[in-house]
């Protein structure tokens, strides 16, 4: 029984391959997206002006606060009411790269105000303009200690990306769905899934973890 089972799996890699594809392409495309809009909702959120700080923040919250799920309906049900068809790659990629966005620029607007005050006045005493001192002073500084959160918060969006099989778009989640009709084993199936979804995820955890150990290194933070 098991025997058979396993050859119906393997007889269905090429649906599996083709799911692990959609999830690989939907999540390196939304995650550059996400963080070029990210990185820029960062900056203007501390940028100094209160209104926009408030706008994206009140935006940053209501995207946080709320469930994917119900967020990747709005934008596939909802706005083709409103005369706007999109298909379920398009609207994956919109929603995947808005939450990305959000989460990311809580990041980047938290490593921006953990630089040290005195850094940014050294700069502004040495004649440096807005932009000269967020280019070459306060951006690189941040950058170090943003970047294993945010590695780290690439690994959950890729595991988001799997919600996106609600609106019928053939990730890897929704072929484990399809693969489960024929194969009447529901933990052997999701199990694989689980798994191709972990191939995916595990280089950016060593990442993040190399990342934060040459942070503690770097602070000279005691290793227990």
């Amino acid at each position: 029984m098991i025997w058979q089972q396993f050859q119906s799996l393997i007889g269905s890699y090429p649906l599996a391959l083709r799911g692990l594809g959609m999830t690989v392409a939907l999540s390196l495309i939304s995650l550059v997206l996400g963080t070029l809009i990210g990185f820029a909702l960062g900056i203007l959120r501390t940028g100094g002006n209160q209104l926009i700080s408030r706008v994206i923040g009140a935006w940053v919250d209501l995207i946080r606060g709320t469930p994917f799920l119900v967020q990747i309906f709005l934008i596939f049900f909802i706005l083709p009411e409103l005369g706007i068809e999109l298909d379920a790659f398009t609207a994956g990629i919109i929603a995947l790269s808005n939450l990305a966005a959000c989460f990311i620029c809580e990041i980047v607007a938290a490593g921006i105000r953990a630089v040290p005050t005195g850094q940014v006045e050294a700069a502004l005493a040495s004649g440096l303009s807005r932009w000269q001192r967020m280019r070459q002073v306060v951006l690189p500084q941040a950058m170090r200690m943003s970047l294993p959160p945010l590695v780290g918060q690439y690994v959950l969006l890729i595991k988001d990306s799997s919600v996106v099989s609600a609106i019928g778009l053939t990730d890897l989640t929704r072929v484990g769905w399809l693969v489960v009709q024929r194969v009447p084993n529901g933990l052997l199936v999701f199990a694989i899934v689980g798994i191709g979804y972990f191939v995916v995820c595990y280089p950016l955890i060593l990442l993040a973890r190399r990342l934060e150990s040459r942070m503690g290194a770097a602070h000279g933070e005691v290793q227990l």
